[in-house]
C-alpha cells in the first residue's frame, strides 16, 4: 500500500503536459506473490552459486486502489570464483509495469547505489527497465578488497521500446572493507561514471548485488 498526498507542483508544467499519473496524489493497494531460488554460499558476498527471483503485484479497485496496474520483477544473479578468491558477479534485472497509467513513484527508475551506478536513482523513469551488471571482486590485503564494475541498461514505455542505440552505460570501481570477515559483510565505497557525464559516489553497507 502507498498513499501520496500534499503534492505541490507547477500547474501547466511537465506533469500536466505528460499527463503523469498520480500528480495530484493517490492511494494504491495491491497483492502479490514471489518465487525465489537461492543456492549461494553466502547472502552478503557470495563467491559461487545462483540466485533467481520473480515477483508480481497487482493493484486493483477491489483493494481500494485509485489506479489499476500490474508490476512484475525478475532478478537473476550468478557468482563464479575465477582465480583463488577473485569473484565475477553477474546480474540481469527486469522491472515491468503493465498499464498506461502507472503512478509516478511506481515507475521503473534507472540508477542508484545498487543498479547502474553512475546515474542517480530516477535519472530515467518509465514503465519498464532492463539492466545487466558485471562486477569483478578482488581481495587485496587483510580486510581490504577492490572491485571493478560495468553496467548497461535502459527504460522504455513498453518492452518494444528497447533499442541497442539508446542503451545507457556506466562503469567504475570501488574499495571494500570487511566489517565481519566470517560473515563476509563488507563496507563499500564505489565511484561510478558514464559516457554522458553522469557520475556518483556511493558509501553503503553490503554489496550492490
Amino acid at each position: 500500500m502507498q498513499k501520496l498526498f500534499n503534492v505541490d507542483y507547477q500547474s501547466g508544467g511537465l506533469f500536466d503536459k505528460e499527463n503523469v499519473a498520480g500528480r495530484y496524489g493517490y492511494f494504491v493497494a495491491g497483492l502479490g506473490m514471489s518465487f525465489t531460488y537461492d543456492n549461494r554460499n553466502n547472502a552478503f558476498s557470495p563467491d559461487k552459486g545462483h540466485f533467481a527471483q520473480i515477483y508480481f503485484n497487482h493493484f486493483d479497485k477491489y483493494l481500494g486502489s485509485d489506479i489499476i496496474y500490474t508490476n512484475v520483477v525478475v532478478d537473476l544473479r550468478t557468482y563464479m570464483r575465477i582465480y583463488k578468491k577473485q569473484v565475477l558477479a553477474l546480474q540481469a534485472y527486469s522491472f515491468n509495469n503493465f498499464s498506461d497509467q502507472v503512478p509516478i513513484r511506481s515507475l521503473a527508475a534507472l540508477g542508484g547505489s545498487g543498479s547502474m551506478r553512475g546515474y542517480y536513482s530516477g535519472r530515467y523513469r518509465d514503465n519498464d527497465l532492463l539492466v545487466f551488471q558485471a562486477e569483478y571482486r578482488v581481495p587485496v590485503y587483510g580486510r581490504f578488497g577492490l572491485v571493478g564494475f560495468a553496467n548497461t541498461g535502459d527504460v522504455g514505455h513498453t518492452v518494444s521500446d528497447y533499442s541497442l542505440k539508446d542503451l545507457k552505460y556506466s562503469f567504475g570501481g570501488g574499495l571494500r572493507f570487511a566489517l565481519n570477515k566470517s560473515e563476509k559483510l563488507n563496507l563499500r565505497l564505489d565511484y561510478g561514471t558514464s559516457f554522458n557525464g553522469n557520475n556518483g559516489l556511493y558509501f553503503q553497507l553490503g554489496e550492490a548485488f
